[in-house]
């Protein structure tokens, strides 16, 4: 896996982190979905991955507990399958973040969603420029 994770992202993706970070998690998709439509290989699914965790946020943010706690999971499956770090992304910091966000958002429930401190959303770290 970790040959998959040489070279850079396409600059869609990027931007799609750029917009993840500053919390545009719909906007975030749709850039992640568009690198994902034109990119081959395996790096696809670190795009899913990525673009999965954006909705999983969004659904937060619309109150949506199901639609979050199912989107979760998807998103997990494709980025479990990540070293820690691919293509200069945080994969595993990402993972433990969106770890946290699913414990408390389990922690409030459906009913106290409405409650969910937002500070929790982190940024993806990458070291590629985000500007």
């Amino acid at each position: 896996m970790t040959s998959d994770c040489e070279g850079k992202l396409h600059p869609l993706a990027s931007e799609g982190i750029r917009l993840f970070n500053e919390g545009k998690y719909f906007e975030a998709h749709e850039e992640l979905e568009a690198a994902w439509r034109e990119e081959r290989g395996k790096v696809r699914e670190l795009y899913q991955g990525i673009l999965e965790a954006a909705v999983t946020y969004l659904h937060i943010t619309r109150g949506n507990y199901n639609g979050a706690v199912k989107v979760y999971g998807r998103s997990m499956k494709w980025l479990r399958q990540w070293p820690a770090v691919c293509h200069g992304v945080d994969i595993g910091q990402l993972r433990k973040n969106m770890e946290d966000v699913l414990a408390e958002i389990q922690r409030l429930g459906p009913e106290g969603l409405s409650s969910f401190d937002s500070s929790l959303f982190k940024p993806i770290a990458s070291d590629h420029d985000q500007t």
